[in-house]
């Protein structure tokens, strides 16, 4: 048995063995399963139900991980994205009125799209086009999204009539559970403990019980939700004008989400082939397209690979083996429901706002020094969480890139997919 797994993937040529394999899935697992709280928090706040969400989060982290070990060989496991389930939510259904189930619908149709993409080449071109800058910036303005949206559910950020914002009331118990969790969880993380940030919702929770911000759930255990959310999807709503700038944005969205996590751990971990790019690409991007239509289907936000793949592969993952302990590990917890459904937004705020600083710090990647390249990139920054909208972001970055380039006399800079990109925004704002 053993030998066929070391032939199976081929761990010999990789310089690897089983058991580090499985360690190296296990602190994966650890690493990103705060996902099974979190995503289901998120969705829940659209209206689709928690236990549903909670399946599905489960289903998808699970079959798109271990697919990816088995099909592309490489340890990165997925899940649905942070960034991708705040879209979802925020702007799709809350934003632009759209029921849970035709976000849904978006889903799968983006993941049918991804998969004749990835089939033609088209995920990997487009990607090449768009300016590393921008990217860059994308994943800053989201990172602040999310830390946004975190202090918001906490209490600690509300509402004001004359500034818009504010803070809250630093005494409530909700804010006070807040800081609790956050800096327990951030100095978890600084100690590097495996699973640190599932550990700071666990415990922030057990806290709030005392304090009558949390409730006991009167069952621990209960069976997978595979009614209210499975196959729930829809198309209507979608075709119409009012939809191709949000329909533009989740499909650039995971685009950029998935390729500069492939990119920067195959990288970080010397996963490359000969040519000096990552390792089978192109399998890992099917089964990447895979993951978001599967999770349009059983009733979550778009899945992605998760950049937390690293810790596994610091751990000393090489090979598909990795991925698929990793996605095994998710499978028990689709009983836990009623878990999952105690745990109050003061125990999740904190992830969120502290995944927000780790997504923040691809800032440190970008290039400020000129002005044809630090306006879009600080428009894309601000913009999405100040309108409330990653829509805006995207758009108002690729715009802002292509007329900088042209009104300093430099259009024949202008790549031919950044013009259909920029086009494409127009049509965006207008719509």
């Amino acid at each position: 048995m053993s030998r066929t797994i070391r032939n199976f993937f081929a761990l010999d040529h990789l310089g690897s063995d089983i058991k580090t394999e499985t360690l190296a899935g296990l602190t994966t697992f650890l690493t990103m399963s705060y996902i099974i709280v979190v995503n289901p928090a998120i969705l829940s706040q659209s209206g689709l139900p928690a236990s549903g969400a909670l399946t599905a989060t489960i289903l998808v982290s699970a079959l798109s991980s271990i697919l990816m070990g088995l099909i592309a060989n490489l340890p990165f496991a997925l899940a649905p994205g942070m960034g991708l389930n705040a879209f979802f939510t925020y702007s799709l259904v809350l934003g632009r009125g759209l029921p849970w189930q035709s976000a849904l619908g978006a889903v799968v149709l983006s993941g049918i799209l991804f998969l004749f993409l990835t089939l033609f080449n088209v995920r990997e071109m487009v990607v090449k086009t768009i300016p590393g800058n921008l990217r860059h910036a994308l994943a800053c303005g989201i990172g602040l999204f999310l830390a946004l949206i975190g202090l918001e559910k906490a209490g600690f950020v509300v509402d004001h009539p004359a500034t818009l914002v504010t803070h809250g009331d630093f005494t409530s118990p909700s804010v006070l559970l807040f800081l609790f969790g956050f800096f327990l969880t951030a100095a978890l993380l600084a100690y590097r403990f495996r699973g640190a940030i599932l550990i700071g919702i666990i415990i922030t929770t057990a806290a709030a019980l005392p304090a009558g911000q949390a409730t006991l759930p009167q069952h621990l255990l209960a069976r997978p939700d595979f009614s209210t959310a499975f196959l729930h999807f829809r198309f209507s709503n979608l075709f119409v004008p009012a939809m191709i700038g949000p329909l533009f944005t989740l499909l650039f969205t995971d685009l950029f989400d998935s390729l500069s996590t492939f990119v920067g751990v195959a990288e970080a971990s010397d996963l490359l082939d000969s040519d000096g790019q990552p390792r089978n690409l192109r399998k890992a991007l099917f089964v990447d397209a895979i993951a978001t239509l599967s999770a349009g289907l059983f009733g979550s936000s778009s899945g992605t690979t998760y950049i937390e793949s690293a810790a596994g592969v610091q751990q000393g993952g090489r090979s598909g083996l990795t991925a698929v302990v990793a996605g095994l590990c998710f499978l028990p917890f689709l009983f836990a429901a009623p878990l999952a459904a105690a745990i109050p937004d003061c125990a999740t705020a904190p992830a969120l706002v502290l995944i927000g600083i780790f997504m923040f710090r691809n800032i440190r990647n970008m290039h400020l020094e000129n002005w044809e390249d630090g306006v879009p990139a600080f428009l894309a920054v601000v913009l999405i969480p100040l309108t409330y909208s990653i829509t805006q972001g995207i758009v108002w970055g690729f715009l802002s890139h292509t007329l900088m380039r042209i009104l300093r006399g430099r259009a024949n800079e202008i790549p031919p997919m950044l013009w259909v990109l920029s086009f494409l925004s127009i049509l965006a704002l207008l719509f």
